[in-house]
């Protein structure tokens, strides 16, 4: 098995010894108003990518995608926010080919669904990314009233990304931390990012 999936976003690969272990699964908490949806969209550079979207149409992240000055790859994009959306996913995670990324974009609407389902979902993605030797990314948004099953989630998953993101003054300050590497080593600080046109490591200095 591969030791390390590189990200393609070379801030956060320095930082994670080359990228993530293959096989692992990532849950990417952000707030929903936050620009996060720039390192999934940078994460499709790296390699082979199914994106699977929830909320918006994939008509409308493949024009995001076209849009954005970011380095993006050609992902396969598909629209599972019907009305059985773990159902889709199930489809499409088992068709996936080796060596790929995976992104659910956002996980809510799966977390939703009965808890022995989402378990087993989730059951079933850790042997696919295993088997494949990939790598799932779940986006899910920070909100008071989050998914019934997020912690489960959170529980399963190898690797937390959480981003925080601020607003300064006339300033949005964002903030990556990583609490939890299965399989490698969580960060003991945050890492500050811009989420501009692209993703880049934010050197100004925070000021009390």
């Amino acid at each position: 098995m591969a030791d390390r999936l590189p990200t393609g976003i070379d801030v956060l690969d320095r930082r994670f010894d080359g990228g993530i272990p293959a096989g692992s699964i990532v849950l990417f908490s952000a707030d929903p108003a936050s620009q996060s949806e720039l390192l999934l969209y940078e994460l499709t550079a790296a390699r082979g990518t199914l994106y699977l979207t929830t909320l918006r149409s994939d008509q409308a992240v493949s024009d995001a995608l076209d849009r954005t000055k970011s380095r993006v790859g050609t992902p396969t994009v598909r629209d599972i926010g019907g009305d059985a959306p773990l159902d889709a996913a199930n489809r499409l995670v088992s068709a996936l080919p080796e060596n790929a990324n995976l992104i659910v974009d956002v996980a809510d609407p799966l977390e939703r669904a009965d808890r022995s389902r989402y378990r087993r979902f989730l059951t079933e993605l850790q042997t696919a990314m295993v088997n494949t030797e990939s790598v799932a990314f779940l986006h899910a948004m920070k909100r008071d009233d989050e998914p019934k099953n997020r912690a489960m989630t959170e529980h399963v998953a190898d690797v937390v990304w959480d981003l925080d993101t601020q607003v300064r003054g006339s300033d949005v300050v964002n903030k990556l931390a990583v609490p939890k590497f299965r399989g490698g080593r969580a960060l003991d600080e945050t890492v500050k990012l811009k989420l501009e046109e692209q993703v880049a490591i934010d050197t100004s200095r925070d000021i009390a």
